[in-house]
């Protein structure tokens, strides 16, 4: 029986696992794709403390991952289907084999949400994407569109400017809600042209992306914008599926918390961004995944 087992490697996952692995707990992380989560897709990290010119996402969440396996920490590549929780052990269902622990941290993150428009689902990875790291280089001198108003949506717009020869930002408010250093970097670009007041209504194309519909929430107007790629970035909806019936989540279905990571489970602690919280941010994510170790370790002490 493992001490601790994390599901999750994103840098809530690894944090804890670095934690845990040096408090010598029995742990084990499992994660069904490579260790890193979301940020291995981000091109620059300039907002995480003690890298003042930035780093690449993918080198940020290597290192996280070479330190905690410094410390001991056995990370294993796994589906898992099922979770079955009661007070004294927690048992992983995977699909080959069945793994008791003492103690449990979820840190599964969360997926990008969708539009739920026509033409969405049809033209994804045709021309429709989430991430622009991944997809922005096919993009060379020509126009895109980029749907949302937050730190991503225009993170992503900025980093398409360097590919693609129009960015139409399409936000469905008058103003931004990303920071005003961010706000200040895409009014300067020239490149960027926002769309206020604005949502996708349709995606149109046969087999690739075209042209995508767009609708004034305030006139009502409907036009047509000619564009090759259509990024969007409108928040994220949490990676649920295991614990939906299990456990208290809020209503957008994160999980709720206490202040030291417990959730409603005993020996069942939350991180990052499954977690129900007001800031979604690598930082926000490496101090709760630490915490969560902690709270974790003295669970299991209380337990003997």
């Amino acid at each position: 029986m493992e001490d601790l087992i994390i599901i999750g490697g994103g840098p809530a996952g690894l944090t804890a696992g670095l934690y845990a692995a040096r408090s010598r707990l029995k742990t084990l992380l499992m994660e069904r794709l490579s260790p890193g989560g979301q940020v291995l897709l981000t091109d620059t990290v300039e907002n995480y403390p003690g890298f003042p010119e930035g780093i690449s996402g993918f080198e940020l969440m290597d290192r996280m991952r070479r330190q905690a396996e410094n410390f001991g920490l056995e990370i294993q590549s796994r589906e898992i289907l099922q979770l079955r929780l009661s007070p004294g052990r927690k048992e992983v269902v995977t699909d080959n084999e069945r793994l008791e622990t003492r103690s449990l941290i979820l840190t599964m993150g969360a997926t990008p949400r969708k539009l739920t428009i026509d033409g969405e689902e049809r033209l994804t990875g045709k021309g429709v994407s989430y991430c622009a790291t991944c997809d922005g280089p096919f993009y060379r001198d020509r126009e895109v569109a980029v749907i949302g108003g937050g730190d991503t949506a225009v993170e992503e717009a900025l980093y398409l400017t360097r590919f693609a020869s129009r960015v139409h930002l399409v936000h469905r408010r008058e103003e931004l809600r990303a920071t005003r250093l961010l706000q200040e970097r895409a009014f300067a670009q020239e490149k960027i042209a926002i769309a206020w007041d604005t949502i996708p209504t349709r995606i149109l194309g046969e087999t690739g992306v075209e042209a995508i519909e767009l609708k004034n929430v305030k006139s009502g107007d409907v036009s047509r914008l000619g564009v090759d790629g259509v990024f969007v970035f409108i928040g994220y909806d949490p990676n649920n599926e295991l614990v939906k019936d299990l456990l208290e989540l809020d209503n957008a279905g994160f999980v709720r918390t206490d202040n030291d990571m417990q959730t409603s489970s005993p020996g069942v602690f939350a991180a990052g961004d499954i977690r129900s919280k007001l800031l979604r941010q690598i930082s926000t994510a490496v101090g709760e995944g630490a915490a969560a170790a902690f709270a974790a370790e003295r669970y299991l002490e209380n337990m003997t």
